[in-house]
This record gives C-alpha cells, structure tokens and sequence, in this order.
C-alpha cells in the first residue's frame, strides 16, 4: 500500500517513518484527518486521544463520524477506520482528556512527534509547554480553523509569528500573564485569512472545557490535519537528507 509513498520518498525515509511514534490530542474536524493521512503515509506507531463521542454535528467535518458511527467513542471509531486502512498499523486509542492532572499518564517522553488538536484554551497551554520542555520532542500545534473559507490562506508559521488567528493571540496572552513560556519554539498550522462572523444561530451546547461553538467547514479543518501530518513526513524527509 506504500508503494507511491516509498517511490518519492525512498527506503532510508520509510524506514524512519514506520519506526516513529506520534499522539494526537484531539480526534476532531483536525485531528482525524491528521491521523489517517499519517497512516496512509507509513505511520505505524500512533496513540490519538480525545474523550468524546461522535454527535450528529460532527458528520459535516471529522473524518470518522457518519450516520453509522454517531454515538460512538470517537478514538474507537477512528481507530478502526485507520486500521482498514494498514491492518498492521499499531494505533492505541485512549478516550481521555489531556490536563494538568492527567498529564503524566501519556508519557510523551516515548513519542517523537506530539500533534496538538487541542480546543481547550487551559489545556492547550499546558500541552504546549510540557510538550516543548522535552528535548527529544517535535510538536506541531494546530491554532484556530473556524469561521474560515478559503483553503489558500493555511499556512505554517512558528508560534509566536501566527497572525490573524485568536487562538494563538489568547495562548501568548495567557503565557505573558502567568510569566511561563515555552521552553522552545514550535510550528504552527493557521490561517491568514481574517475570521468571519457566525452567519447561522444554532442551540448546541459546549461543555465548559471547550471553545465556544463556531462554524466551521470540513475542506478547511481537513486541510489544518494534512498540514500537520505533512509536516511531520517533511521533518522525518529533511532530517534524513542531512
């Protein structure tokens, strides 16, 4: 199945991408579609994590929910979508959240790349700066895909040069306040294009813990999660070139 893969990108680059380990903190209109494009690059070693369960307004932009999987815990469903996709692919699925207090349970010590999909503001930070604190670590961390349209504004940008994006304005916002920083800088999926309004009224809640409901389109969340796996293969690939 890796054959186009291998073809690009050789022996020596597959080689490195089935040895390394990745986790995914959020399973959502980002993160789900990070994880499949992962594996169907050669990614075999992959944790994703998310506490929720597929609703009916996830079907318009996460990859695993459909009609069928609605009521399901997302990390389950999506587990057994990717392992259709390469049955020898090890994926472990844990229906978590990450906090402060759960931090330690993940070990991201074990992983080579940590991909942050994370809504949550609190926990969010708290990701970033753990994550950044470890040597050995690579994290990408995707900022704020709502209220976009427009495909050809994502771009990468390390954290604190990400503009138009509010996401990242509240987390440099929070860590200037509480005087702790990131120990190490770190690329970032966003979008240029200046935010739109909600043109829509909708009833759905949001639990505490997570952003406020905004509109949002799966061609953009899509393209944030291939941005994240790209590059991840684009470090793995440039690393390997020397």
């Amino acid at each position: 199945m890796l054959g186009r893969a291998s073809l690009l990108l050789g022996d020596k680059v597959m080689t490195r991408i089935n040895e390394v380990r990745v986790i995914i903190f959020g399973v959502g209109g980002v993160g789900s579609w990070c994880a499949e494009s992962l594996v169907r690059t050669g990614i075999r070693h992959l944790t994703i994590v998310d506490n929720d369960v597929v609703c009916e307004t996830n079907r318009n932009r996460q990859l695993m929910a459909t009609s069928r999987t609605v009521g399901q815990v997302k990390v389950l469903a999506m587990k057994e979508r990717l392992l259709e996709i390469n049955p020898e692919a090890e994926i472990e699925a844990k229906a978590m959240v990450y906090n402060q207090e759960t931090a330690s349970d993940f070990r991201l010590e074990d992983y080579d790349f940590v991909i942050d999909a994370i809504d949550s503001l609190q926990d969010k930070a708290h990701l970033i700066l753990h994550a950044t604190s470890l040597k050995n670590v690579t994290l990408f961390s995707s900022m704020g895909a709502a209220l976009r349209i427009d495909p050809f504004k994502v771009r990468k940008a390390e954290f604190w040069k990400v503009q138009n994006d509010a996401l990242a304005r509240a987390l440099r916002n929070r860590f200037k306040r509480d005087k702790t920083f990131p120990s190490r800088k770190f690329q970032c999926v966003y979008s240029e294009e200046q935010a739109l309004c909600n043109q829509g009224e909708t009833d759905e809640k949001c639990p505490e813990n997570k952003a406020r409901v905004n509109g949002s389109l799966s061609h953009i969340t899509a393209t944030f999660g291939f941005a994240l796996a790209g590059l991840v293969i684009e470090h793995i690939y440039k690393e390997l070139q020397g």
